[in-house]
């Protein structure tokens, strides 16, 4: 089959379409023909090297979309020619804990395309228990683009984040899949939805997501501005992925007892902290990744119902995946970029 991998780290030009021999499932496991699968930042730290061993020569994707092919022993009533799509976690365990609050992660955490062989390739190989039918009005590309970042953005928001109806939420990285599923969720929730991008197009773009005010982040210092165009009062909730560059004005931007979820870190990992605001407005700073698999389907449900729906930058074949780590690495995309087989 073919399959876009590579075998050493690197730039995008490590990257490579290559023919591979074509997975077979185990016990447990079905063989996904992939018909699309999306761009993450992910693959971009795998390719990159991540401190952990990935298999190689490695083929990423952890968005997946496609026609069951081929199913594995212990894998009853799963039909071959289903549409469906991958719950990307893999042996993650949640604990529902009633003192520690919402779901949380125990054992060990994998992602698939990243821990595994992914579904940047003609097939994949995912366990049975991941599948999730897709609608026949909901199109494959579709389905790609919601998955990762839908399930990241509704455990982030309304499970870490406890978002309510009537509060205001501050979205950074607002042009990113994760970000931009985020408002839609944040909008039907009744909040009042602050955005952080750059250049007057995203604005626009973000704007007819749903966002109620948006700020040019290399015009405005937009931490002091959301403080004064709330009254001083500040948003209850910020949702930032951005990491290092946002870290300190999302702190500024945040009202008494506000609340700050962090699920990612594109800028870097160093996020300068001013303690005396965390103490003096009795801020909660919180982490998010991925989502338990109830998570999952909440999040999807919204997609299949047509209420969020996914912003795809572009549609490649999957001969392009180098352009399309190019693409995402130059921060070129509003959305997400999806490669098809």
């Amino acid at each position: 089959m073919k399959a876009a991998v590579f075998s050493e780290f690197g730039g995008p030009e490590v990257v490579r379409l290559d023919d591979v021999e074509t997975p077979k499932p185990g016990a447990g496991e079905v063989r996904i023909a992939v018909r699309a699968a999306a761009m993450n930042h992910l693959d971009l730290w795998v390719r990159r090297g991540l401190p952990f061993p990935i298999p190689m020569p490695h083929i990423g994707g952890s968005d997946i979309a496609g026609v069951v092919d081929a199913v594995g022993p212990g894998c009853g009533g799963i039909q071959t020619g289903t549409r469906v799509m991958v719950d990307p976690s893999l042996d993650y365990d949640w604990y529902d804990g009633v003192s520690s609050g919402p779901d949380l992660p125990t054992g060990e955490f994998r992602i698939i395309g990243e821990h595994t062989q992914g579904g940047f390739a003609e097939f994949c190989v995912v366990p049975a228990a991941n599948l999730l039918e897709i609608p026949e009005t909901v199109s494959f590309e579709t389905a790609a683009a919601a998955s990762l970042a839908g399930v990241t953005a509704w455990r982030a928001l309304m499970v870490r984040g406890g978002l309510r109806a009537g509060e205001r939420v501050l979205i950074t990285g607002a042009s990113g899949g994760v970000s931009t599923a985020a408002i839609q969720m944040a909008r039907l929730a009744g909040a009042e939805v602050f955005a952080v991008t750059s250049g007057t197009g995203n604005m626009d773009r973000i704007r007819d997501l749903g966002a109620h005010v948006v700020y040019d982040r290399e015009q405005v210092d937009w931490g002091k501005e959301i403080f004064k165009d709330t009254g001083k009062e500040g948003v209850h909730l910020a949702l930032d992925s951005v990491g290092e560059a946002t870290w300190p004005s999302c702190l500024r931007a945040l009202g008494v007892g506000g609340r700050l979820v962090t699920f990612g870190a594109t800028t870097g990992a160093a996020g300068d902290t001013e303690i005396r605001l965390v103490f003096w407005k009795q801020l909660s700073i919180l982490g998010s990744t991925m989502g338990s698999p109830s998570d999952y389907r909440n999040a999807m449900k919204l997609v299949f119902q047509g209420k969020v729906k996914p912003v795809i930058h572009s549609v490649l074949p999957l001969a392009e995946a180098r352009r399309a780590h190019e693409m995402l690495e130059a921060g070129e995309v509003f959305g997400k970029v999806v490669l098809t087989p």
